[in-house]
Parts: structure tokens; sequence; C-alpha cells
């Protein structure tokens, strides 16, 4: 091997390691120390690599999880030991059960009996396997002894290392629950509406859908996450681990993510106490749980107690009752997103479901209420799984008499419009665009949005009534308001028509990829408008993309690039932006404008996860006073900024006295060095 090529090799491993170590730190550690912009960086100089030297790309490459060409089928494989479902407690007295027969087949008081309690994840049950530490086998449950292999669609799942810490034996199998996020299952069935595609009924069906695509490029554009709770193979670590509190920090040390939120409980006092505690908050995860497992925490007990036919009988899952209710569906509404989009809306008889009054359920096209049979005047059964918005599971047949049928209105019921339905789509859509008053509305309230322009004070409320006053027809008259207009509006004095006009002065200073994002493009994301923001750099340069040029940032796929060259082929749509930059938006093209020198030799870390600023915003505020960025704490930083969970970052600064801000006191400071 020559000698540019073997340090061409070294960068490569280099690259490898710290994208690897850095999905450690965001996933497994919540304690990210790589800035996004270093990490795309890096990112594409290693996929530049490899494309120049196919022969240095390896399993443990992060680049692996961008998905690779579909596959005829999955492939059929054997568990190395079955894959063993659990048997159910439904209520109080089936546990009391449960811990009676554990405590006589061990011979033991309760109190000395330990179980290990976590809650029971309601996604996709999958086996990991590695071999010297690198990933190599990703296997569903199927039906306990042998599963699919989904080895190519689990490396697009980020949470999931690629490859092992040094603390992880040589060859392991992990088992684990992959799941989809509440708020990514909200945005994908958002993006599933515009595009005109099916929606997912619940969290578990979609990334039970995601994970089983033949095309693991479609996988790779869906966001999963996996928590790990079972090693199969301890091989020479099995000494340590004693108890399945032991496991469940050793699958944390192995780079795995964990709930956080298991626990050791005694006896039928403490089950019930974990159970009603997680039933309470379990709609303030941001994941879907059924229930709670509880396991005899000692290893030798397990393996005293054994299984029994197709379950262990050391474990068991209390199971939550179901969040679902019948009530009246008394008409069924439209409403108009800023896509044009028309979604009908279930008018329910309020009744409580999961401990909140719902009224309105989303039933998504005619294509669903078609399938599910739904009519209006039905008594239908309602279900709210944590924040998902509440749906319309099925009609009570038996309970059916005077029902009448739905259909799709022929005209939009906001602008009056006509409504057309692409052959390949499943949603109906206004033709009238920005003439629609309600898409108007929903794209200049999506214009003003905390991830889009940012615009405090600006809500749909308030956006309501400047439509419909005829005070704004688009985004650039925002930045034309004036205050004695303002004040004219109801419930709106002085002072908070005058705090209205600042912030919407203030907001002109921006990103470009906020202003993509803002844009409301249809299909373009948050992280579409990132990548797009990183691929051209120019407002120009994205403009003049051909379709062909577009497919070629990462995630943009055909559909995608037609909707970005469609909105920037509408004269009006330009018509707008051009107005917008003459009104003063703008952002950092390339060199940064030096706005004081006051934070000259101070360094700063950053740690947590911010809510008003990016960390790539956050950065370029400190560089551009003087200040310096670093990952890790040491007394030579002078501040360390804490964001939403902070992590060890936090106590380390603690212990050195290193002073901290929070995002609020960090603003201010910024404000303070501008003067």
């Amino acid at each position: 091997m020559n000698d540019e090529l073997s340090t061409i090799e070294l960068r490569a491993a280099w690259l490898r390691n710290k994208l690897n170590q850095a999905n450690r730190e965001y996933y497994s550690l919540d304690d990210p120390t790589l800035l996004d912009s270093d990490y795309d960086r890096y990112f594409q100089e290693l996929i530049d690599i490899e494309q120049q030297y196919p022969e240095l790309k390896n399993d443990d490459s992060p680049t692996q999880r961008v998905g690779s060409e579909p596959l005829a089928s999955f492939e059929r494989v054997a568990h190395s030991s079955p894959m063993l479902s659990l048997n159910n407690a439904i209520d109080a007295i089936d546990m009391q059960q449960y811990d009676r027969r554990i405590r006589n087949l061990l011979n033991k008081s309760s109190s000395d009996i330990t179980y290990f309690a976590e809650p029971k994840f309601d996604g996709l049950a999958i086996s990991l396997r590695y071999i010297n530490r690198i990933l190599v086998q990703a296997a569903t449950r199927g039906d306990g002894h042998a599963g699919e292999q989904v080895t190519e669609n689990i490396r697009t799942v980020r949470s999931i290392p690629l490859v092992l810490s040094k603390h992880a034996p040589k060859n392991l199998e992990v088992r684990g629950e992959v799941v989809m996020m509440k708020r990514d299952f909200n945005d994908l069935n958002r993006r599933q509406i515009d595009s005109g595609e099916k929606v997912f009924a619940n969290p578990r069906n979609a990334a039970a859908g995601s994970l089983r695509q033949l095309d693991s490029k479609i996988t790779a554009t869906r966001k999963l996450s996996f928590f790990a709770y079972d090693l199969e193979e301890f091989g020479v670590e099995s000494s340590k681990i004693k108890s399945q509190y032991d496991l469940s920090s050793c699958v944390k040390e192995y780079g795995f993510s964990t709930s956080g939120l298991s626990n050791l409980v005694h006896g039928l006092a403490g089950i019930q106490q974990f159970f009603d505690h997680l039933h309470k908050t379990r709609s303030e995860l941001d994941y879907e749980i059924d229930g709670v497992v509880y396991k005899v925490n000692e290893i030798a007990d397990q393996q005293k107690l054994g299984f029994v036919s197709r379950a262990p009988r050391y474990a068991i899952a209390y199971k939550f009752a179901p969040q679902e209710e019948i009530t009246r569906l008394t008409d069924i509404e439209i409403q108009v997103g800023r896509t044009g989009a028309l979604t009908p809306v279930a008018r329910l008889e309020p009744v409580r479901v999961g401990g909140v009054v719902v009224s309105n359920a989303t039933l998504h096209n005619e294509d669903e209420i078609i399938r599910k049979q739904i009519k209006i005047g039905d008594y239908v059964i309602v279900r709210r799984a944590g924040d998902v918005i509440p749906e319309v599971v099925r009609p009570v047949l038996e309970r059916r008499a005077n029902v009448k049928d739905f259909a799709m209105p022929s005209s939009c019921p906001e602008c009056g419009g006509s409504v057309f339905k692409a052959t390949d789509e499943s949603v109906y859509r206004c033709k009238s665009g920005m003439r629609c008053r309600a898409q108007k509305a929903q794209a200049i309230w999506h214009f003003c949005s905390r991830k889009a322009m940012n615009i405090d004070g600006v809500g749909e409320k308030l956006i309501d009534q400047l439509v419909e006053n005829e005070f704004i027809e688009s985004f650039a008259d925002l930045y034309e308001l004036k205050e004695e207009k303002l004040i004219t509006l109801d419930r709106l004095g002085q002072q908070s028509a005058m705090n209205i006009c600042e912030s919407i002065f203030n907001s002109r200073a921006t990103t470009f990829n906020r202003f993509i994002y803002a844009l409301g493009i249809r299909n373009v994301g948050e992280h579409t408008a990132k990548d797009l923001a990183f691929h051209f750099k120019t407002l120009e340069g994205l403009k003049a993309a051909v379709e062909d040029t577009l497919i070629e940032v990462p995630d943009v796929g055909p559909i995608v690039a037609k909707s970005i060259r469609d909105y920037f082929d509408d004269s009006y749509n330009n018509q707008v932006i051009d107005r917008l930059m003459r009104l003063g938006v703008h952002w950092r093209v390339s060199e940064q404008s030096i706005k004081s020198n006051a934070l000259t030799k101070k360094t700063f870390v950053m740690t947590g996860r911010l809510e008003k600023l990016s960390r790539d915003e956050a950065r370029y505020e400190i560089e551009c006073r003087g200040g310096a960025i670093t990952g890790a704490v040491s007394k030579n930083v002078d501040y360390v900024i804490l964001g939403f969970k902070p992590g060890s970052k936090l106590k380390k600064a603690n212990e050195l006295g290193i002073k901290t801000l929070d995002e609020s006191e960090f603003i201010t400071l910024l404000e303070l060095n501008d003067e």
C-alpha cells in the first residue's frame, strides 16, 4: 500500500471512530459533544473517501446507515436461543398469584425477593448479533425460534451501535425493542398525508412497517429508535452479571440506550407502586408503553425457576388497561392544511379517554373511512395512546342505527375552490393555493413557528385575525405591519403591538436552513431543509437546481425533488421570496461577521439540548464575539451552557467550580456583549 492510500485509510478509520462515538454520545448518553455542522462535514468526507476507495468501506461505517439496494425478500434466520413471549397479568389479583408462585417455587418470603421492574415497550422485538464487536446480523422475533433478517434496515437506526464500545465482549447478542418516538410518528404521518400516502394507525405499526421495508433507503428516512433490555450471550462477562440489574448496567455500558426508568422493587406494595407511577406518567414519555415487565432480579433464581411452555417463569408483563372508549360520531368535518390537503375529522360526543376529554379525532382520509366502514351517526371505539392524536378505531356495528354515508366535498369548504385527487394519492387537495384562506393562514403560521422564523407572539389566533381583516396576504406582508394597524385588532394593546413588531423585525436575521423550512415547501421538513442548506449553500443555487441535482442530496428522492422544483417554478412564490429579501430577511452565507471582541479568550462548553437556538447557531454567536467552543469540561473552560437534560458535564462543571448558564442566561450574556 502506497503512503497516500495509507494516510487516507487512517483518516477513514479516524472518521468512523469519531462519528460512531458521536452517535453513542447523542443516543445512548444524551450528552453530545460534536456539533451538528462538524458531524455533517465529517460524514460527507467519509462518504467521499469510500466512494473513491470502495475497499475502505467497512461494516462499522456510519455511512451504512443511509440504506442499500432493495431486497427481493427477507431471509429467515434461526435464533441462537428462543425469543420467548411473556405471560400477562391484567390486574392486581394476577400479580398476587404470580408473586405467590415465585415465593413458593423459590421457598422464600416476600421480603427476600427483589424484582427488576422496567417499562414494557410497545414496539417490535429485535435480536442483534455482534462478532468482533461489529454488528453482523439483526432479526425479528418471528415465531420465537426463527425470524426475518432485517440487518440492512437495522443499520439505518442511529441509536443502534454499528460497533460496540471497548468494554463489550467481542461476541455478543443483544435483544430489545425497536420503537418510533411519538414526535417522529406525528412527523411521519404529516409527511404521509402531504404526499397522499397511507397513514399509520399508531407508533408500533409505523415502526413495524418501517422496519419491514424491502428497500432500506425508505427505512433510513423514518426515524426509529432502539431500547435494549437483554443479553443472550454473556461469554466472559457472565461472571460479573449476577442480577438483572447488573445486566441492564452492562447493556448501557456497551453503548445501548435503555429506558432509564427501570428500578428494583420489593413485594406486592413495591410492584403496585411502580405500576401506578408509570401508568400515571406514561403520557409524558416520548414513546409508547403498554405495561410494566417484572423479572426476578437474581440470575441464579431465574435459572432455578426456568420456563413454562413459551414463556419464562421468572418474568411477567403487567398490562395497562386499554385507553379506549365508546362514543357517538355526530359529524365529519373537513380541515384544510397549508399544502391544501383536505383532512376529514370526526366530531364526537365528548368522552374521557386515558384521562383526557376527547371531542375530535382524525380520520386521515377518505380511503380510511371506507376501509373502516365508518358512517355519520355511528357509535365508535375511540383510542388515545399517550400524546398521539386520538383516532377512531372502528364502528360498533351492533349499535348502528340512523346513520348516513360520508362523501368528500367537490369544492373546498374554506374558499369554494375546486378540489382534485391525484391518481397516485389518497388525499384530496384544494387547487386555490394561497388564495385559500385556510392554506394562507396555515402557511403563515408555519412561517412564524419556532423551528422556522421563530417570531415570538405571532400565533394562530393572531394570524387568523390578520388574514380575516386582509392585513396580510403572504409571508412578506408580515414585515410591513405597523403598530397602528395591529392595535385595531381585538384584545391587542399598544405594548403587545410594539413587542410583535419588534419580534418580526428581529426575525429577519435567520439561517438558511430555517428560511428553507419556513417557506413550507411540500415534503420538505426540518431535517431535509438542513440537508438542502448544507448542500447548496446559497438560495440562488437551490432555486436553480434541477431534479437530477436535487436527488443527490441525502434523503431527497424523486417525490421531494419534484416538490422543490414545483415550488421554485411558481412565479408567485418567487415574487414573495424576492420581497422578503428586499425587506431585509438575511442569513450568514460564508464568512462570519465579527459582532464584537467581548468574549475573546472565553471558552464555552455546551451540554443538553437547547430550545431557542440550534448548537450551530449558539456556536456562531459565540465565535462571532471572539469566543471559542470546546467539547470537554476542564479547568480552562469559562462557561458551561446547560440545555435540556444536561448530562455528566454539569457534574464535572460543579466539581471544578465552573460557571454554568441556562439558555436564557446565555442569550442575556450575548446581548450584554453586543453593547
